[in-house]
């Protein structure tokens, strides 16, 4: 179930009683012994914001706890601890709450705590991707920064530092089992996470609206999101506490995340998850800093091979469509849009590759681990190798 509204902290009790619900079921389909679902671990960012009070409300549902903090993106090693951790508490629920790094340690926690073997046994692209033998342990996922939509997706984006890259753990059971979205959460965030995880929030609407696997469904989510990021970015950014624009953020946040879940990505997040794992620039900045370039050299594309190719022709009509969605004009076009989202990132200060410490004497090689990643599979058209280079070289 989700929750979405201010104040909805405070239902946490009710999601807890989904959670122990979820968590029998769950121990009845593989056979634990684990009771009455009263131990859980909470995962938290390297901020502790919120911990006092989630503690209380997780004592008085009469469920112990212990906190796993997660400071940075999460790799293999910080997952293994925590699932180490897990197992030693005997955890039967996972309690997640923080950004989307903190909401993705959380759930690979989750989903490997009852299954056997490292983590790079799951994986997908470096890994064997072996699907999960047992059932994850149920999350509850609260997420305090409007970017990811982790909280309503079946995976988990990881670190594997021996192969300087970014891949997921997926499975349908990551899904979390209950999930709160209160607004009031992000209040006050400093503008500058505000400016990349909400840039990530728009990247991952605009990115299932151009897909091929894009479905009426999808549709719906971008339509009603694009427009509320594209007003309330610079908003959030420059009063932090706008409680309305805060509502259009974490809305949008959460409608990405489900057109993305059932839309796939694009060249964005292609490149997003080689650089990530490559250089130590976090996800939403390298996001931000590679979408107007993206958005650019695809529109570009498709216009060389429009034609009598249907798939091509779509995304076409969807790139015009942007133009109305992104600059509240109707009259606006592809290039009005892209024009957009080039001067919301300048707006926003959003840094470019280079200043994220993106080595350009290594491009070669990003564009070959791009390639391979699955999120170039929703990018609209397939892009050569002097297309990907482009938009390297743009977002500098």
């Amino acid at each position: 179930m989700i929750r979405f509204g201010n104040g909805t902290f405070s239902q946490i009790p009710s999601a807890l009683s989904e959670l122990r619900a979820a968590q029998r079921a769950v121990s009845v389909v593989d056979e634990r012994t684990a009771g009455e679902g009263c131990r859980a671990l909470i995962v938290c960012g390297s901020s502790r914001r919120f911990i006092d009070e989630l503690e209380s409300y997780v004592e008085a549902a009469g469920i112990d706890s212990t906190v796993f903090p997660i400071s940075g993106e999460p790799d293999l090693g910080l997952v293994d601890r925590g699932v180490q951790v897990a197992r030693e508490f005997s955890a039967e629920m996972v309690i997640a709450i923080g950004g989307g790094s903190a909401l993705d340690g959380a759930k690979a926690i989750a989903a490997l705590c009852p299954n056997e073997g490292p983590a790079l046994d799951y994986l997908e692209v470096v890994g064997a991707g072996k699907p999960l033998k047992r059932p994850p342990l149920p999350v509850l996922a609260i997420p305090t920064t409007s970017g990811t939509g982790s909280e309503v997706t079946k995976n988990a984006v990881l670190s594997v530092p021996e192969k300087q890259v970014k891949v997921s753990l997926r499975d349908p059971g990551m899904i979390p089992a209950s999930v709160i979205v209160d607004p009031a959460l992000t209040l006050n965030l400093p503008p500058a996470i505000s400016a990349a995880t909400g840039m990530d929030a728009l990247t991952q609407l605009i990115e299932p609206w151009v897909s091929p696997m894009a479905t009426p469904m999808t549709d719906g989510f971008c339509r009603e999101g694009i427009p509320r990021a594209a007003r309330a970015l610079p908003k959030v950014c420059t009063d932090p506490g706008d409680i309305e624009a805060r509502e259009d953020m974490a809305l949008a946040s959460l409608l990405g995340g489900l057109a993305l879940a059932n839309a796939k990505l694009g060249a964005v997040h292609g490149f997003a998850g080689p650089i990530g794992g490559m250089f130590p620039a976090a996800h939403g900045s390298i996001c931000a800093a590679l979408l107007p370039a993206v958005m650019e050299v695809n529109f570009e594309a498709l216009n060389r091979q429009t034609g009598n190719d249907p798939i091509i022709n779509t995304a076409l009509q969807r790139y015009l469509a942007l133009g109305p969605m992104l600059c509240g004009n109707p009259s606006a076009d592809a290039k009005d849009a892209i024009d957009m989202v080039r001067t919301l990132a300048g707006n926003l200060n959003i840094p470019g590759l280079g200043a994220l410490g993106v080595d350009n004497r290594r491009i070669d090689e990003i564009i070959s681990k791009a390639k391979g990643a699955s999120s170039m599979k929703g990018n609209p058209l397939a892009l050569e190798d002097d297309q990907l280079r482009r938009i390297l070289e743009l977002s500098w």
